[in-house]
């Protein structure tokens, strides 16, 4: 009976005693305070783990097994040795993942793991959305050199590790990025930054090492970028987006917008130029060759928004004496063509003036005189106001223009006679207008003349506003950029060749060219006589009319602004000067009179009218010796 008592008190103990535990548990449960002070705590935690894990150097290369750093054991320098041969002593000396070093034009980062440099910001520079623009950031770019070892490896430098250095040369800074075999031997990437320079002194330079690298296998240099959109409109931008080389001696040439893989010889510098900013290698000595690629990454500008094109070049490198010793230099800023043509490399032909005579015109005529209008008018004005001068200078051109259609609708009436009364024998039909119009001093080909000898203006001036670099981020009215389109109303759908936007200042160059187009070749037509067997002329011209403004209301919707700017005022003036012309110049009764007073005059006839009259008589006795032998 005790016993069964005292099983019964044990109970009652242990519950009293489990109920006091757990009352004193909830009485000392942490406050939410409490939690949140040991939830930071243990993210501090976490994160000195994480420093003191990356102080170690315990460090993880891509493709590679391997950890670096100063702090290994014995087993992971025998895997260094292994895999990397001489170069594990590099693997062993990283102090630092990365490099920073800034200018007054560049914010840098070098990387210790290639060398290279991964990140390049122009501080003085935005792109479209005002976000800092970069050439490299986020591994879009690639600096690798291959090449062999004494000890029948193949290694990659993207692969190695590099121990950086950065010291004082006068005011330049100096970076020193060194692949190291030892101390007193390796590799070395050096970079030299001037201040406010663009234009960075760069080598590659080996130290003792002839009894490393094999020179019976061949090095090369592999250099990948992929370029950023930097542009409102990347397909815009891609047209413009190219490799631009010089070789054979001091020839420059480019691979154009296409998709391009081209095999270049005795080169001398390499530039993957985008629309108004280029990465350019140069080098002392030409590489005596080079293989580039040019690959577009905009399949559908929809969807593919961050890049423009791939662009790779492969330059076989030479030892000198066992070791490798290339002085360089890179240019990685903008295409302007005052900064670049300063540096007189030739770099300037990478700014895209045109060939022959359209570059000439845009080199020596329209750029100093933009440049001296933007030096004090606001870049739109400009514009306009060099578009005017521009007018004014080839208004005489128009003048004659319009004269010669004047004149042959003057002759019109005459020239029908003409064609009603050898109707039926078109050769001499031929013959009596082309004799009219030389007694009269009129003839179809006076009016076209005066319209070539426009073209290469005309076609300068489209070469000349894509490629103004003072254009970029130059606001004018509604345009907020007149390097790019500008833009009235977003479209909530994508129209096939026009965009998802309206732009204000190609509709009203549509407008422009059509009125210009119904005053000119409208009345260019009704002057001419229709001649048998040809074209109707008539109705080609009425179409073009239609179709030309059309065709630019779609192309230009998504070009520069700053064109289409262009195009509407000269346009414009065009339509104003040739109203003056018609209404207060020409007089269609003095032309008339003096189109009689040339018929009287003899006329001499010039060699080659001499030469036509003679083919078209021989044509005329051929078609009669024809028609009789059929008789």
């Amino acid at each position: 009976m005790e016993e069964k008592k005292l099983d019964i008190n044990s109970i009652i103990g242990f519950v009293l005693i489990f109920g006091i535990l757990i009352y004193m548990f909830w009485q000392n449960k942490p406050t939410p305070e409490e939690l949140e002070a040991q939830e930071k705590a243990k993210q501090e935690e976490v994160a000195a783990q994480t420093k003191a894990k990356t102080d170690k150097q315990t460090l993880v290369t891509t493709g590679e097994d391997y950890a670096v750093g100063s702090n290994l054991d014995s087993v992971q320098r025998v895997s260094l040795q292994n895999k990397l041969g001489a170069f594990a002593y590099s693997a062993t000396q990283v102090s630092q993942k990365e490099t920073n070093v800034e200018t007054d034009v560049f914010s840098l980062k070098f990387s210790s793991k290639g060398g290279y440099l991964s990140q390049v910001k122009l501080k003085q520079f935005v792109d479209y959305d005002s976000v800092p623009l970069y050439i490299i950031k986020d591994g879009n770019a690639d600096f690798n050199i291959n090449f062999g070892t004494t000890d029948s490896r193949i290694l990659n430098t993207r692969d190695l590790y590099f121990t950086p250095k950065i010291s004082k040369n006068g005011e330049n800074t100096v970076v020193s990025m060194q692949l190291k075999v030892s101390e007193s031997k390796f590799l070395e990437y050096r970079y030299e930054l001037k201040p406010n320079d663009y234009m960075i002194d760069f080598s590659v330079k080996s130290q003792g090492l002839n009894a490393v690298i094999n020179s019976s296998q061949p090095i090369v240099l592999d250099w990948k970028l992929k370029g950023y959109r930097h542009a409102k409109s990347i397909t815009y931008e891609n047209r413009y987006t190219d490799i631009h080389y010089e070789h054979d001696g001091g020839n420059a040439d480019y691979t154009g917008a296409r998709d391009a893989e081209e095999e270049l010889e005795d080169v001398t510098w390499i530039g993957y130029k985008q629309h108004f900013f280029s990465s350019v290698l140069l080098t002392d000595a030409p590489f005596k060759t080079a293989s580039v690629t040019a690959e577009s990454l905009v399949d559908d500008e929809e969807i593919d928004t961050v890049y423009t094109k791939l662009f790779t070049s492969k330059i076989p490198l030479e030892l000198k004496g066992g070791e490798l010793n290339e002085s360089l230099d890179w240019y990685i800023g903008p295409n302007d063509f005052e900064v670049v043509n300063a540096y007189n490399r030739n770099l300037d032909e990478i700014v895209p003036f045109g060939w022959g005579i359209f570059g000439f015109i845009n080199r020596y005529v329209f750029m100093p005189l933009f440049g001296f209008l933007g030096g004090f008018l606001p870049y739109g004005i400009a514009i306009v106001v060099m578009t005017i001068l521009v007018k004014i200078l080839l208004s005489f051109v128009q003048y004659k223009q319009f004269l010669s259609q004047a004149k042959m609708k003057v002759l019109k009436p005459e020239l029908d006679a003409i064609r009603e009364k050898y109707k039926d024998n078109k050769m001499k039909a031929q013959q009596e207008t082309m004799a009219l119009q030389t007694k009269a001093g009129a003839s179809p080909l006076s009016g076209c003349l005066p319209a070539l000898i426009q073209l290469p203006v005309f076609y300068a001036l489209f070469q000349f506003f894509p490629s103004a670099f003072d254009l970029r981020q130059k606001s004018f009215l509604w345009a907020e950029d007149l390097s790019s389109y500008d833009t009235i109303l977003e479209l909530p759908f994508h129209i096939p060749f026009y965009g998802s936007h309206v732009s204000l200042f190609p509709i009203l160059a549509s407008i422009a060219i059509f009125f210009y187009m119904r005053l000119t070749t409208g009345q260019n037509v009704q002057a001419q006589p229709q001649q048998e067997g040809m074209p109707d002329m008539a109705k080609m011209m009425k179409y073009m009319m239609f179709f030309s403004p059309i065709m630019m209301l779609f192309f230009f919707n998504n070009y520069a602004s700053g064109l289409s700017l262009y195009y509407f005022i000269s346009n414009a003036i065009s339509i104003g000067i040739i109203l003056v012309i018609k209404n207060y110049i020409l007089d269609e009764d003095k032309i008339h009179a003096q189109i009689q007073e040339n018929k009287k005059k003899p006329k001499k006839e010039s060699k080659f009218q001499a030469k036509m009259k003679q083919m078209m008589e021989q044509a005329e006795q051929q078609k009669q010796m024809q028609q009789k032998r059929k008789k």
